[in-house]
């Protein structure tokens, strides 16, 4: 019976701990249009957070490569790229990585953290975090 319990227990934090994470499937949202961009999973590799891009919405836009991207990245196509790159914990923030924009292949600093449950805030920045772009993703249930 003690087992039982403990194994309820630890499946219950388990299942707790997987809600406030933010690895899964985010949908982007455009932070100048508000609309939908692209399907990304975010994931933990070897301790650090990545994200890459599972789906782009707009059917026209799937085909698309980083034709602007530097180094590995360049002329890659944009539907399975990594995007968020390396950032690590760091309180309830990941930081310390870096995101590329595909449209402009220019690479930023970034940090994200869970606004909500099922809300990431997305920051990418030059510098200091006060001279950025932020954008909301919504978590895909």
């Amino acid at each position: 019976m003690k087992h039982l319990f403990f194994a309820v227990v630890f499946l219950f934090t388990a299942m707790l701990s997987a809600q406030n994470s933010v690895t899964g499937k985010w949908k982007t949202i455009d932070d100048e249009t508000g609309k939908a961009m692209a399907i990304l999973e975010i994931f933990e590799k070897n301790g650090k957070i990545y994200g890459r891009v599972l789906e782009i919405i707009d059917k026209k836009n799937r085909h698309l490569k980083c034709e602007k991207c530097p180094g590995g990245d360049k002329d890659q196509p944009i539907l399975g790229l990594t995007v968020i790159k390396g950032l690590s914990k760091d309180g309830n923030e990941y930081n310390s990585g870096k995101i590329l924009d595909p449209k402009s292949g220019k690479l930023y600093k970034c940090y994200i953290n869970l606004e909500e449950k099922d809300k990431l805030k997305v920051r990418g920045y030059i510098g200091i975090s006060l001279f950025g772009r932020t954008q909301y993703w919504h978590r895909l249930k």
